[in-house]
């Protein structure tokens, strides 16, 4: 059996359960200006078109089901003995396909933030720009606990330990385009670990050492049976 995995995740794992990916044609770039509704600045200038654009994903979230990637990923984690997944993914639908412990380097779309006191809450189903922070009070600061552009993903420290122990490295689902996540591969292709790649369109085959094109929800179930020998 392989030994300890790290896998990262992107919005390619969760397409088939109907929630929209960024980079591709007709993605969630292509659609709308994200310097308005993902940065601070975007947030500080217009609080009330932010949180209709993250109600609307929330909403489209709390409606959608996981899909067989996403099962097949807890699989593994239930049966392998070392499996670390991290996520680019702000939905919760790894958690509810079963997984446990998830890393959510960009923060969840469940959860709520204050951006006064840095309070974290379990998001209701609609936010307003209106809301107090049930900490602090501050108003007109609650914000979803998501990252945004120019800011610090989380976990980046666990993130690093886990990568510099891992054995195997698998990016799936996502373009691998943007840093730091871009370079996970090296970073584990340094310490001699195995790297593979799943996604519907390779985003960079020579970064790995395999591919497996195909949507994650046919290829992530046959590679899980594959490492589990089923």
């Amino acid at each position: 059996m392989t030994g300890r995995i790290v896998i990262l995740t992107g919005a390619g794992v969760s397409a088939d359960s109907g929630l929209g990916t960024f980079r591709d044609a007709g993605g969630l770039w292509s659609q709308y200006d994200l310097s308005a509704v993902a940065t601070p600045e975007g947030f500080a200038r217009n609080p009330s078109l932010v949180q209709d654009f993250y109600n609307a994903r929330r909403a489209n979230m709390l409606e959608a089901a996981p899909n067989a990637a996403h099962h097949a990923i807890a699989r593994l984690q239930e049966t392998h003995p070392d499996v670390v997944l991290v996520t680019q993914n702000i939905d919760d639908l790894h958690e509810r396909g079963g997984s446990q412990d998830v890393i959510h380097m960009h923060g969840e779309l469940s959860r709520g933030l204050c951006a006064v006191c840095d309070a974290r809450w379990d998001a209701p189903r609609v936010m307003r720009a209106t809301h107090e922070c049930p900490s602090c009070g501050a108003p007109r600061s609650t914000r979803p606990d998501v990252v945004w552009f120019g800011e610090m993903p989380y976990h980046m420290e666990r993130i690093a330990e886990e990568l510099a122990a891992c054995d195997l490295f698998v990016a799936i689902g996502t373009s691998g385009e943007v840093y730091p996540a871009a370079g996970f591969v090296e970073e584990a292709a340094a310490i001699g670990a195995e790297t593979l790649e799943i996604n519907l369109d390779p985003s960079a085959p020579e970064r790995f050492d395999r591919v497996i094109a195909g949507p994650a929800v046919e290829a992530v179930p046959t590679w899980v049976a594959e490492v589990l020998g089923a």
